[in-house]
């Protein structure tokens, strides 16, 4: 049985999570000053994917502690194509200053190469974005907002058994209405709310040193309703609620376990590029991708091996009241990431 969450301090007076589970709102308080671990496994960030059955735009402002990270992605799937640049400042220790909320707050970074900025305006989210050097020279722009955001998110306190004071909360806001614009290379790509969409992935936490996390998130139109999905595991102890949820209508509807599968090479390593299989509770699917956006930093005692990889779903969801979803090239992405961090 999935645990719900209550209202009250995410953290006690020790630091530890006071509660494991999940809920459709930030209803536990998260503040970065509760904290009682070493503040370098401190990680917050956040994420937007604002994307079409054509392209999309990925950006991120990310403190980990020891360095923050601004990286900005445009990808291209009828091409296929994805560029992807990012920007690293060392020792920033929560000086990025990152909301302690998803529903209020801004956070903004310049310098001689970018300016980059998330406004929220109380209901619209507002993304904007110079990046001078991107590649090759040439700049990327954009201006997106992001509104009619849907009444049900998903939000996750998940905690680690083989430390007390590190867990992980998580929101995640599918199905946000996009539109605005990106430009790069001589190319305007247009976001109309008819069909483009946009995801938060809001993250603050206290991470152990090395992990595996699965994700996959998808939103779009279903024959003319706003469907989505939150779909992961690989981390925490998931005992009291997994991250799994379906959005219909702006309502999410909860699922247990599932599975990826994804197929292996000759030599045993995972094939990003084969067809991948999502199954478990109520689900499934089969992925079909398009591009890996891939990227593997390792530096000394830090690593980050990363597959995000873009593509088109086709398969069966069954939702709280038993309305079976059956999509068909649906586009979204899944992914894996293995951190020492």
């Amino acid at each position: 049985m999935e645990h719900k969450l209550s209202a009250g301090p995410l953290l006690d007076a020790r630091g530890h999570l006071s509660e494991a589970g999940w809920s459709t709102s930030l209803i536990r308080t998260y503040r970065r000053s509760d904290i009682r671990a070493n503040r370098l496994r401190i990680k917050e960030w956040d994420y937007y994917l604002v994307m079409n059955d054509h392209y999309g735009a990925a950006l991120t402002i990310a403190d980990n502690s020891y360095m923050n990270m601004l990286s900005v992605s445009l990808l291209d799937f009828d091409t296929p194509r994805e560029i992807t640049s990012s920007i690293i400042k060392p020792l920033t220790f929560g000086r990025t200053g990152l909301p302690e909320s998803s529903r209020e707050g801004n956070v903004s970074f310049s310098n001689d190469r970018i300016q980059i900025s998330f406004i929220n305006e109380g209901g619209v989210r507002r993304l904007i974005c110079h990046y001078l050097d991107f590649k090759d020279g040439k700049p990327f722009d954009c201006e997106i907002t992001l509104s009619d955001e849907p009444e049900d998110s998903l939000v996750i306190a998940t905690p680690y058994r083989d430390d007390p004071k590190a867990f992980y909360y998580n929101q995640k806001i599918n199905c946000m209405r996009a539109e605005g614009f990106m430009s790069f290379d001589g190319r305007t790509y247009d976001f109309r709310k008819e069909d483009s969409f946009g995801c938060l992935d809001w993250g603050r936490g206290v991470w152990t040193y090395e992990n595996t996390w699965y994700w996959s998130n998808i939103s779009g139109n279903y024959e003319g309703h706003r469907f989505g999905w939150n779909l992961g595991y690989g981390f925490g102890d998931t005992s009291a609620a997994s991250e799994n949820v379906f959005f219909f209508d702006g309502k999410a509807n909860k699922i247990g376990k599932v599975e990826f599968v994804i197929p292996k090479n000759e030599a045993g390593n995972d094939d990003f590029m084969k067809q991948w299989r999502i199954s478990g509770d109520r689900t499934d699917i089969v992925f079909d991708p398009l591009i890996d956006r891939a990227s593997d930093t390792n530096v000394y005692l830090i690593r980050s091996n990363q597959h995000q990889v873009f593509g088109r779903f086709s398969g069966k969801c069954i939702l709280d009241d038993g309305t079976e979803i059956v999509l068909k090239d649906f586009m979204g992405f899944a992914e894996k990431v293995y951190n020492r961090w």
